[in-house]
């Protein structure tokens, strides 16, 4: 992850972390892009907006009804290695 320092001049991005610093926010990109803009130290906050996206949490709900699994091993194996 990088870190980039804002401008004191950048009003409108130094108002949304204002705001991002009472309470995490999702920004919506205009081609629909989704980013979460949180403090590091609300982690509690970040975990509830990250269970909140339903196409992430779809992924691990379908993953986690994945029966078969295969060891290392057998993948090795597998591969010829």
């Amino acid at each position: 992850m990088k870190t980039v320092t804002v401008s004191a001049r950048t009003k409108t991005l130094i108002e949304l972390l204002k705001q991002a610093r009472r309470e995490g926010l999702i920004l919506r990109s205009p081609d629909g892009h989704e980013f979460i803009l949180a403090e590091i130290d609300d982690f509690d906050r970040e975990i509830e907006l990250t269970r909140k996206n339903k196409k992430l949490m779809k992924l691990l709900d379908e993953r986690g009804r994945q029966a078969k699994t295969h060891s290392a091993a057998d993948v090795r194996a597998r591969l010829g290695l």
